[in-house]
């Protein structure tokens, strides 16, 4: 009976230890520096609350449902050994779980709206739903190609610094050629594609994978997947800037 009701409550005192920090900071500037009080308390405590129970709830389905189906799809295509349903099932993820994003569908709506403001694309309803469509599904397509690179990485035993190092100078290197107004747009759709939905089934998806691989340790080799998500989008958002320039 005690355990069933820890390991029910476990996951929200979790939860309010990582919310504590942030309550503190905010509570502290606004007291003490701004001196000015809380607006609108019993909505923040509302909201609090809200996300305190959804953040726990998250973990919790984490724990329970998507960190052990990304292992053991992955344990599953290596115990098949093909190589191509393997690839197309990495593609598949990254591309769906990127789409799927709500840190991406929010940035790539202020990017067209900011774009239509600029006089970068045509001020319409039409042109910045185009617009946020485009990048969403350009920032997919890249991250889709990360994951089966990660994969190729895993699979052939590839050095992940001698990766990394090679992508960042590439986006140097695309950074002098792209339009001034993409590249803020680019950096930042590297971030907002490693949130809430894509790390966890693409870092289940890589231990998995290296677990089940002989020759190939976990620990080495099943993390780096989402520093391929963080990289590629920079690439494919700049250098869709310079097709569409």
């Amino acid at each position: 009976m005690w355990n069933t009701f820890h390991d029910a409550v476990r996951p929200l005192v979790e939860a309010a230890r990582d919310l504590t920090p942030i309550i503190a900071v905010i509570l502290f500037f606004q007291e003490v520096v701004l001196q000015q009080p809380i607006p609108n308390l019993g909505d923040l405590l509302a909201g609090l609350l809200f996300v305190l129970i959804g953040l726990a709830l998250f973990v919790r389905g984490l724990e329970i449902g998507l960190f052990p189906l990304g292992e053991a799809m992955a344990h599953a295509f290596a115990k098949k050994g093909n190589v191509f349903w393997l690839l197309l099932f990495a593609f598949l993820l990254g591309f769906g779980t990127t789409v799927a994003e709500p840190a991406l569908i929010a940035v790539a709506g202020k990017a067209a709206k900011v774009a239509a403001e600029g006089g970068v694309i045509e001020h319409s309803r039409m042109a910045m739903a185009d617009y946020a469509f485009n990048l969403r599904m350009t920032v997919a397509l890249s991250v889709g190609t990360a994951i089966v690179l990660g994969v190729l990485r895993i699979l052939s035993g590839w050095p992940l610094h001698l990766c990394i190092m090679a992508g960042y100078a590439l986006v140097v290197a695309i950074t002098y050629f792209a339009p001034e107004e993409i590249i803020g747009i680019a950096y930042d759709s590297g971030g907002v594609t490693t949130s809430t939905i894509t790390v966890p089934l693409v870092t289940a998806l890589g231990v998995g994978l290296a677990a089940s691989i002989r020759g190939r340790n976990p620990v080495l080799d099943g993390f780096g997947l989402i520093a391929f998500a963080s990289l590629l989008p920079m690439i494919f958002v700049m250098l869709y800037g310079i097709v569409t320039a």
